[in-house]
């Protein structure tokens, strides 16, 4: 498969929409619809959060304009800098308003290659719950956020899959619902 050109079609924002000529390796030209971030850096980032002792998981219930609904997932965001700890950290306080500190983070991961050209990095955090910083934890919510902070337990968090009523995003599936 050869790249042959591309074309935008909608440029917001955040993101161009594109159409991508290929051709294959039988000379038929393929076309492809997807997306391009603009921004130089081109990396999010999943947060893994629990809390130390009670080993409970941080995760967030938030509003998603593409599904018209809301979604039970990982706190998590777009890096404004190629410092993956610090952008981890900052996300961490900003949706939840907890204090952490990352233990590992997965290599550079592309989650919808098919679709969009950016990369994330999967994060796991711990946050010491003991700690003054940590009791009563505030958000620091862009005005376009609408995000609950939900404190569950990996047990709790299972049995969710079955009886939410809100959507479950693919990395919580993932980190807790398969059994490989």
């Amino acid at each position: 498969m050869k790249k042959i050109r591309e074309k935008v079609l909608y440029e917001g924002e955040w993101f161009k929409f594109k159409e991508t000529i290929c051709i294959n390796s039988s000379g038929k030209e393929i076309r492809w619809e997807n997306f391009e971030r603009k921004s130089k850096i081109k990396k999010a980032v999943i947060i893994i959060p629990k809390l130390i002792p009670s080993n409970r998981y941080v995760l967030i219930k938030q509003y998603r304009a593409a599904i018209n609904d809301y979604v039970i997932a990982f706190p998590a965001g777009i890096c404004d800098n190629n410092n993956t700890e610090e952008n981890v950290l900052r996300e961490l306080k900003e949706e939840t308003g907890y204090n952490g500190k990352v233990k590992r983070c997965s290599p550079s991961l592309y989650a919808f290659p098919a679709v969009i050209d950016s990369t994330v990095k999967i994060c796991e955090v711990e946050i010491d719950e003991s700690l003054g910083e940590n009791k009563n934890p505030v958000q620091n919510l862009e005005p376009e956020e609408d995000i609950e902070v939900m404190l569950k337990t990996k047990e709790e968090i299972i049995n969710m899959f079955d009886n939410c009523k809100y959507k479950i995003s693919a990395a919580l599936w993932y980190a807790f619902g398969v059994n490989l």
